[in-house]
């Protein structure tokens, strides 16, 4: 049976969410996906992922196609039209076929008498695309980042900042978390070798597997079964770091979509965990993890700033705080961030998690431990948080194996081969 959508003009649609909405692709392309094919699934997520990595360099090449710039109700041509771009140049599919599609997507979008001038951009981008591109990389920064957030990350670490941008311009590689419970990773590796899957064991992450190409879950040997986790392996070191044991009382906040949660019962399968999360929507996620994997949680929605409203005066072994946070290291895997971010958010993001920590410091247990995480690369939310929170409480004391006094927690750096950037650090309560 044909497909009777256009699958460019909905790349255009969830594009168009993205850049005049402010909503995230992680929200956008799930939903969307129910809707379409399996085989045209992947294609989506290359063509809107792949547009919002290389934005700034698309917008300079339609700048200099059109005289005047799509506004209004046609911004969403402005987007179709960038995604014909971007197939042209970073895709294998015939140009034939991707003008084709391109152009009839106007069709789909209800205007189609727009396809002379969609047609008409994207062959003249043909004729000169060599030098369009050269005269692109010329006018804009390579780095392919908003310059707010260039400048931030060069001040961070002036030394090796260029390799941490171009990581994020990366497509992200593909981590597994095996299941403990069921297989060892070497076990697992062999199962992935049987099904023609090449894979490579990590050395500092006891269960974490690469695969060297990035594959369907459904083709991952027991994925039904709870065998494995799709989890970063820098992600992965959050619950290592917590060393959660059996029987202790288990508190995991911002724990939304449970990759973490399920971590901790993998390790500690008889210990008690209360997941929290703000948002109700990604609460289910967590709910669909735990039941695939048929480990069981108490799920709650809360806010991280008012425990005295879900923790009912429960004091916990553990807790695993992976706060609220701006995401920047993981900007190959969510490359929407470079735009949906603004440098002010940074501030707002660091007074949230100081509130958070405070508020939830009183709820961990004489001797207990708190693992302070945040997938970000930024001073602000990460060292310079745990320095401050040091300072206002006497009775934290920092775990020599995150970091010191003056320099706290262990910071992560998102690699091309490697995991993806990170920030920890292990408090205990004297």
């Amino acid at each position: 049976m044909k497909n009777t959508y256009n699958l460019r003009s909905i790349a255009a649609k969830a594009i168009t969410q993205v850049l005049e909405q402010g909503q995230s692709l992680s929200a956008v392309i799930p939903e969307i996906q129910q809707r379409i094919s399996d085989k045209d699934k992947a294609l989506l997520q290359e063509l809107c992922f792949g547009v919002m990595r290389t934005l700034p360099q698309l917008e300079w090449i339609i700048s200099q196609l059109m005289a005047k710039p799509l506004k209004g109700k046609q911004r969403i041509f402005h987007y179709l039209i960038m995604v014909g771009i971007y197939q042209l140049i970073y895709t294998r599919i015939p140009a034939h076929a991707a003008l084709a599609e391109t152009v009839n997507g106007a069709i789909n979008l209800k205007r189609p008498q727009l396809k002379g001038l969609i047609n008409g951009v994207l062959r003249q981008f043909q004729r000169q695309q060599q030098e369009l591109i050269e005269r692109a990389n010329n006018h804009i920064s390579q780095y392919l980042h908003p310059k707010w957030l260039l400048e931030r990350i060069q001040k961070a670490y002036p030394h090796n900042w260029q390799n941490i941008v171009d990581a994020n311009n990366q497509k992200p590689p593909m981590w597994l978390r095996v299941n403990q419970l069921h297989h060892t990773a070497n076990e697992y590796l062999v199962l992935l070798e049987e099904a023609s899957i090449e894979a490579e064991l990590d050395k500092s992450h006891p269960n974490a597997i690469r695969l060297l190409n990035p594959c369907s879950v459904n083709t991952l040997p027991g994925f039904d079964k709870g065998w494995v986790t799709i989890q970063d392996r820098s992600a992965q070191g959050c619950a290592e770091l917590l060393t959660p044991c059996n029987e202790e009382s288990i508190l995991d906040l911002c724990a939304a979509p449970g990759g973490k949660t399920t971590h901790i019962l993998e390790i500690a399968p008889k210990s008690k965990v209360l997941a929290i999360d703000i948002d109700e929507q990604r609460i289910k996620r967590v709910n669909e993890n735990l039941q695939r994997l048929k480990l069981h949680a108490v799920v709650k929605t809360g806010d991280g700033r008012l425990p005295h409203e879900w923790a009912t005066g429960e004091q916990f072994d553990r807790i695993l705080l992976d706060a609220p946070c701006s995401a920047t290291g993981v900007i190959r895997r969510h490359p929407d961030i470079k735009w949906l971010r603004r440098n002010e958010d940074i501030e707002q993001l660091a007074t949230l998690q100081s509130e958070i920590l405070d508020a939830i410091w009183p709820y961990l247990k004489k001797n207990g431990t708190l693992v302070y995480a945040t997938c970000s690369i930024l001073p602000q939310e990460n060292s310079e948080q745990i320095k401050a929170f040091l300072e206002r409480h006497s009775d934290a004391e920092l775990s020599s194996e995150t970091g010191t006094q003056e320099k706290p927690g262990t910071q992560i750096i998102p690699e091309i081969t490697g995991g993806d950037g990170f920030f920890y650090a292990r408090l205990t309560k004297q």
